[in-house]
């Protein structure tokens, strides 16, 4: 390539550049005023939202949280009623559910609330809350699924059960995982089904060999195998 042919393609690249800044300055100038709107629009959500969370959301969480502790302890000590609907000086889960219930704690109540209505044979009540139940934390992710499943087999549905079993077993952690793969091997069991029982308790000793459930589940293995 000559040199003139060089400066020329450089030229024209230069030009294109100009043309397209040009273009650019042009519109920005043309729509000067809505672009204008636009970022203080966005300027002023992203204010809104931030002061939304630490002058209202944030007080409420530690607010939601106060009022939670006592309902928690009747939880622990297996005082379900009591942790659900309050003891007349303190409110329960409802209470906190319906005061707060944009706030984590209030979602947390949710699954106390199943867990505890649960207990109580609340069975319907149980899947309400723990369906609507929403958490990033593994562990009571995988809880509040095989409590559905423990609610729905208390209700005679064995296939829902076993469905949400399932997927609280596909939650993998070493500490929930196994549980739920067990009890859904114990009703493939009881459902008459040997070879997804056995299956099922061979993934326990294969992906969980150092969870209790893993140390123990030799003797399901043998005794299917002994009946098959």
């Amino acid at each position: 390539m000559t040199k003139d042919k060089k400066h020329s393609t450089h030229a024209d690249g230069m030009l294109e550049v100009e043309n397209a800044l040009t273009k650019s300055e042009q519109f920005i100038e043309e729509n000067q005023k809505i672009l204008s709107i636009v970022v203080g629009s966005i300027v002023a959500i992203v204010a809104i939202y931030l002061g939304y969370n630490k002058f209202y959301v944030q007080p409420l969480e530690e607010e939601a949280k106060s009022e939670m502790y006592i309902a928690e302890q009747y939880f622990e000590k297996d005082s379900f009623n009591l942790a659900v609907n309050g003891d007349g000086n303190y409110g329960g889960f409802l209470d906190i559910i319906d005061n707060y219930g944009s706030t984590p704690s209030g979602e947390l109540a949710k699954y106390y609330a199943g867990i505890s209505y649960l207990h109580m044979g609340q069975y319907d009540d149980a899947l309400d809350y723990l369906k609507s139940f929403s958490t990033d934390d593994l562990n009571l992710s995988a809880v509040a699924t095989g409590a559905q499943g423990d609610a729905y087999l208390e209700k005679g549905d064995k296939d829902k059960a076993v469905a949400q079993y399932k997927k609280a077993a596909a939650i993998e952690n070493d500490f929930t995982a196994p549980i739920y793969l067990l009890k859904l091997g114990q009703l493939y069991e009881a459902m008459g089904d040997k070879a997804k029982a056995l299956d099922t308790y061979k993934s326990i000793k294969a992906d969980y060999p150092k969870s209790s459930e893993g140390n123990n589940v030799d003797k399901f293995i043998a005794r299917i195998s002994m009946e098959k």
